[in-house]
Formats: structure tokens, sequence, C-alpha cells
């Protein structure tokens, strides 16, 4: 599945993710503050047209009541799933005790997480690490208070609020939470590649992986992991053609979703994810991020892809004549 990513996995990348192979999106982190709720930045959020089912928000706080209430409005309007954030690492987020500086108080947590379960009829899941830094790794006693209060799955990133994304993910502690409590257990952290992922899954035993970081600028890792699961197979890596049509849609449906001006403007780290890599990438970031509208991203986008599209022309033209010779 898709892990919740703020400023990233909006509508358009959700449902892109979800037709290229991912089992579940969960939608960007929405404020428990019901002051915001009707800000233009929470509605879009919160927006699930024709989304694929089903459908799951995130809510981050820290006051039980809010958090409740937040639950119960995120449910009246659409939400089938409603994911607990207790694992962002943001100082924004830690500095007003939510996201993952919740893991320092249990007390608080059971709270937060009876209040959610009560007051709605929808399936509640959390979203942890495992644990506030390395030498308060409570992963399992969270585990074992989420299962209490009856939240239906667990999704851990195998690091600490203090190691942020630095380090290697700690499989071991995500499987001793696997061994501890009996509801389904996510695996996050670090999976990126199909092997990565069998690796996760024997190594840890969970029941399901979620992927971040690695689907930036590569929706169509969740369909290689799946075939990969299924087959013992690596499929190819898409050719320049088949990454352009699918970023040129990715843009058309950002540009739709949220108009030009902020459009152009979400679409740039995207075009830079898609790019990364590629010959002449960074000449091509430099040039596309100076560009404020659809018309200017559109042409340097298609003009890069040409390029990409000539140069592979030309490779596989000399690897059939020295084939040949």
């Amino acid at each position: 599945m898709l892990a919740p990513m703020a400023g990233v996995t909006d509508r358009p990348f959700r449902q892109l993710c979800k037709r290229l192979g991912a089992g579940m999106a969960v939608s960007e982190m929405i404020s428990s503050n019901s002051l915001l709720w009707g800000s233009e930045k929470t509605l879009r959020r919160a927006n699930h047209d024709g989304e694929i089912e089903p459908r799951s928000v995130q809510i981050a706080g820290s006051d039980p009541v809010m958090m409740a209430e937040a639950a119960k409005h995120n449910a009246d309007n659409g939400a089938q799933i409603v994911d607990i954030n207790m694992g962002c690492p943001a100082k924004k987020i830690c500095n007003v005790m939510a996201g993952s500086a919740l893991l320092q108080d249990e007390d608080l947590v059971a709270r937060i997480l009876d209040a959610v379960v009560n007051a709605v009829d929808i399936p509640v899941t959390l979203k942890i690490r495992t644990g506030w830094d390395t030498d308060h790794r409570n992963g399992v006693t969270i585990a074992q208070i989420a299962e209490q209060a009856g939240i239906q799955a667990l999704a851990v990133h195998g690091r600490t609020r203090a190691c942020a994304y630095r380090g290697e993910a700690e499989y071991e502690t995500i499987a001793a939470i696997k061994q501890a409590v009996s509801i389904p257990i996510i695996a996050n952290g670090d999976i990126n590649t199909p092997e990565k992922a069998k690796f996760v899954l024997e190594q840890t035993g969970v029941d399901a992986l979620m992927i971040g970081r690695a689907a930036q600028g590569r929706p169509w890792i969740f369909n290689a992991i799946n075939h990969y699961l299924a087959t013992g197979e690596r499929i190819d890596a898409p050719q320049v053609s088949e990454i352009r049509s699918i970023m040129l849609g990715h843009l058309e449906n950002l540009y739709d979703f949220y108009g030009e001006y902020i459009g152009v403007r979400m679409a740039r780290k995207h075009i830079s994810w898609y790019s990364k890599g590629e010959i002449g990438g960074g000449a091509f970031r430099q040039a596309v991020n100076r560009v404020d509208s659809v018309a200017q991203q559109l042409a340097l986008t298609n003009e890069f892809f040409d390029q990409l599209q000539e140069a592979a022309h030309h490779a596989s033209q000399s690897t059939n004549i020295e084939a040949a010779a």
C-alpha cells in the first residue's frame, strides 16, 4: 500500500498508485483542529471524488476529544477507514505533541485510540514508529495498547522519531511487534525494490507492506513488487515512452485537481522525481522549476522526453548493428 506523505499523497497520486498496483493508499494527514476543516487545503486533502475504494483518511492531533470529532467528521464525509498519525517525525507536528511525539506518552496514546475507535463505526488503523528514540523503543507496548483499543491494523515505520529517515530500518523491531499482537501489521521503511519487499515479508512475518519514498517518481513499483511476489520474476523497468505517458497523465490530473497556479507548483516535485537519474535531468529540472504556466511546463517536459526517446532509439540501433556484425 501507499504510505501517507504530506504534500505528496494527494488524490491524483493516490489514484495513480492504485491504478499501478497499490492495494490501498492513505491520504495526506488532516488536522484534528476543526477550525481548519473548511480551509481549501483541508477540503482538497479530504476530496475523494471518483477515488478507487477503500478510502482511508489520516488524522493528526493530540487531544482525544478533537481526534474523535475529526474521525467522525471524516467518516461522515466519505472516509471508509480512519488512520491515526503517530509516526510523523516533522518538528512542527512533534512540537504540538502530535505525530510520533505521542509515543512518549502511552497513557495519552490509549486515550486517543479509545476515543477515536468509539466515535466511528468504520475501521480505525494506526501508523507509528518504533519509538521516540533508540533508548525508548516502545513499539511493542504501543502495539498492545492499540490492539486492546480495537485498532484494526497497525503500520510501523522501522525507525524511531530521533532517527528521522537516517540509517537502516529496524525490521527486527517490526518482527517483535508482529509476534506480540494478533492484529495485522504493515511494515514500512526502505522497501525500494521487489527483492527488498520479499526480504522484509520473510524477515518480519508481517501481513502487508507500505511504500513511501520509493514510489515517488516510480509509482509502477507496486506492480513490480506484486509481480515478483507472485512469480519470483522481475518485470522490465518501464520504457521512456511509458514513463512519459504515466507522467503526463499525472501532470494533467494535478492541473485539473489544483488549477494552474498550484498545479504547476505541485507538479515540480513529481517532475523532479520522474526525471531523477535520467541523462540531462539536472539541467531539465533547473529549467522546468523556473516556469510557472501549464503550457511552458508541458513544453519543457515533452522536449526533455523527446530527447530521452531519441537517445534510447540511437542506443537500441547501435546494439542491433553490433549484434548483426
